[in-house]
């Protein structure tokens, strides 16, 4: 079973950058896919990215795609979300999520998920 933990985010001008963190601990890390969701201010949580268990596939939804990088180091049990280009629509709190699988794939849909961490708020203005 695996832990995961949010870090990176704040407050952000328009344009700017931020690279949010997801520590995970318990079980190994390469077991995992994992994926970045986002819930805006009264908006339902919704995907953002996914990364396969060794990081050869990934999949991004079309609002952050060429702005947001999703990545990964299983050696130091962390995934990575590199955003630029920031506008005040990418507000929200983002939530990590891993879920076990033998395979290399990615997976978009919450109902894939079964650990999940607290999330970081991300608050960009305009």
């Amino acid at each position: 079973q695996v832990q995961l933990v949010e870090s990176g985010g704040g407050l952000v001008q328009a344009g700017g950058s931020l690279r949010l963190s997801c520590a995970a601990s318990g079980g190994t890390l390469s077991t995992y896919a994992m994926a970045w969701f986002r819930q805006g201010p009264g908006k339902e949580r919704e995907f953002v990215a996914a990364i396969s268990r060794y990081g050869g596939n990934l999949d991004y939804a079309d609002s952050v795609k060429g702005r947001f990088t999703i990545s990964r180091d299983n050696a130091k049990r962390t995934m990575y979300l590199q955003m630029n280009s920031l506008n005040p629509e990418d507000t929200a709190v983002y939530f990590c999520a891993a879920r076990y699988t033998y395979y290399a794939y990615t997976y978009a849909s919450m109902k894939d998920y079964s650990y999940w961490g607290q999330g970081t708020q991300v608050t960009v203005s305009s």
